[in-house]
């Protein structure tokens, strides 16, 4: 118990200290932290065997301001989409469907398109933009 003048008891937590070691350890981190980033260089072998050329092939689907639908660069109908897809890759439901939709092509078009491929078992399906 502190006292003053008035004798009534002072109640402030003294913070100083505790300020003090925060900046300590802010400055050790921020000495730290650059040399557990950064990383030996290392020059990896190459394998020897090869992978498939269509392990990881991506699954695009392209609609053209004609409204014609495309799978890869085969023409298909909206109808037909899922056995399309079925021929080609065969029963792998987990790839990643990509579509690339021309700016000018009716929302009705590209929802019903979607809703094929859906309707086919391919539940992840991404939309590409354009990067500026």
């Amino acid at each position: 118990m502190i006292l003053n003048d008035g004798e009534n008891e002072l109640s402030e937590i003294n913070v100083t200290p505790f300020i003090d070691v925060m900046l300590v350890l802010l400055i050790i981190f921020m000495v730290v932290t650059p040399i557990v980033t950064s990383s030996v260089k290392v020059e990896l072998p190459k394998a020897v065997s090869e992978q498939k050329a269509d392990v990881n092939k991506p699954l695009i689907i392209s609609i053209n301001e004609k409204n014609e639908i495309y799978f890869g660069t085969e023409l298909v109908n909206a109808d037909n989409i899922g056995a399309a897809m079925q021929e080609k890759i065969g029963d792998n439901k987990d790839n990643v469907v990509f579509f690339h939709v021309d700016k000018v092509v009716p929302y009705e078009i590209l929802i019903a398109t979607v809703e094929h491929v859906k309707k086919a078992g391919y539940s992840k399906i991404a939309f590409s933009s354009k990067a500026n």
